[in-house]
């Protein structure tokens, strides 16, 4: 079992070739504007799962995706060249849920933020249901006290 800081190196060593691969070497139309965002090594090293993002719509996703499938090959010899390790690690590609994510946060915050302003909106116009100073103070107690006394 290999150690968490060699699996990180080897992460950001894989991420680094892959960048490169579709950067310069790899060809296909379909390919979009793809960035690797994130890559994940087994603690064995035997398997490697690349994050990428694509710039444009649903097709241009799908048409990634399907480029960077079939160049699976080409890259995964590309990254056991450049790494020399004895066992290439296999790679899979994901696409990253990031900026739907973040997307989704951003609407979410936004609500909030509208919501909070017609809070402050309500509280700016709103009075007391009673008194303005509900709570008791010192002479009136004394004066309750008194007729209390009286009373018994």
């Amino acid at each position: 079992m290999a150690d968490q800081g060699r699996a990180r190196k080897l992460a950001e060593r894989i991420q680094q070739i892959v960048a490169q691969m579709l950067d310069t070497r790899i060809k296909d139309p379909r390919l979009g504007f793809v960035t690797v965002t994130d890559v994940r090594v087994t603690g064995d090293l035997q398997h490697a799962d690349v994050f990428y993002t694509v710039y444009g719509d649903d097709e241009a996703r799908a048409g990634s995706a399907a480029a960077l499938e079939s160049a699976k090959g080409l890259i995964r010899s590309e990254v056991g060249k450049q790494t020399g390790m004895r066992l290439t690690p296999s790679l899979d590609f994901h696409l990253d849920a990031v900026p739907e994510t973040a997307a989704h946060l951003t609407a979410a915050l936004s609500e909030a933020a509208r919501r909070d302003a017609e809070v402050a909106a309500l509280a700016a116009t709103a009075q007391f249901a009673g008194d303005a100073d509900p709570y008791r103070k010192p002479a009136e107690e004394s004066d309750e006290d008194d007729d209390d006394r009286a009373g018994a």
